[in-house]
């Protein structure tokens, strides 16, 4: 079994730019109407709304509220420093957290939190 996920977006282009910018994610499919990324054995898609093509469940696009993504690495102060060279805004800047990870938070054209990642020692 295999879990990857979609977002329902206006904002399809921007969402390849900046996941292939800032994550160098590889595209595996691209279209006017629907992009799908992979990082490792991860993919994330990013789809427009209001397709009749599509069952209507997957018409409507989100606002970004609730959502977020996790992007793990080896070595989160080498990931912060690259991502500020980048000049991409950070929402949250580099902390270290009570359970052992220590991360940062950016936000997506989307809306949707991105959250860099290095797990420590704790429970995760």
């Amino acid at each position: 079994m295999k879990i990857w996920t979609g977002v329902i977006t206006e904002k399809v282009k921007e969402s390849k730019a900046f996941y292939t910018d800032v994550f160098g994610c590889e595209i595996v499919f691209d279209s006017d109407w629907f992009v799908l990324l992979k990082s490792g054995e991860t993919e994330l898609g990013f789809m427009l709304p209001n397709l009749e093509e599509q069952a209507p469940v997957f018409r409507q696009a989100t606002d970004g509220k609730g959502l977020w993504v996790v992007i793990d690495v080896e070595n989160v102060d080498e990931e912060y420093q690259r991502i500020q060279s980048l000049d991409v805004v950070i929402e949250y800047a580099i902390k270290d957290e009570p359970w052992g990870d220590r991360h940062f938070v950016m936000i997506d054209p989307n809306g949707i939190a991105v959250d860099v990642v290095q797990h420590g020692a704790g429970d995760l």
